[in-house]
């Protein structure tokens, strides 16, 4: 484990205390399940985003091909 100092708003801190009594669990152990879920989300959305671009990298040759394919038939089809 390691030790972290961490500022937090007043405002975040009084709410996290209120749900802290409410559910009976402790402060380390919340802030860690917090920042681990957050991990997970902000994980989801960078693969989103390189899956995004990947996509439209992908798209961009898709296109060359199909275009290369249609040339390709237009020529066999002028030798008929």
């Amino acid at each position: 484990m390691k030790n972290l100092s961490l500022k937090l708003e007043e405002s975040i801190f009084d709410e996290t205390e209120d749900i802290l009594a409410e559910i009976n669990k402790k402060r380390n152990k919340y802030i860690n399940e917090a920042v681990a879920f957050y991990n997970k989300l902000y994980k989801r959305k960078l693969m989103r985003n390189n899956l995004a671009a990947e996509s439209a990298i992908a798209y961009g040759s898709s296109l060359e091909v199909m275009e290369e394919f249609e040339a390709l038939e237009d020529d066999l089809n002028f030798l008929d």
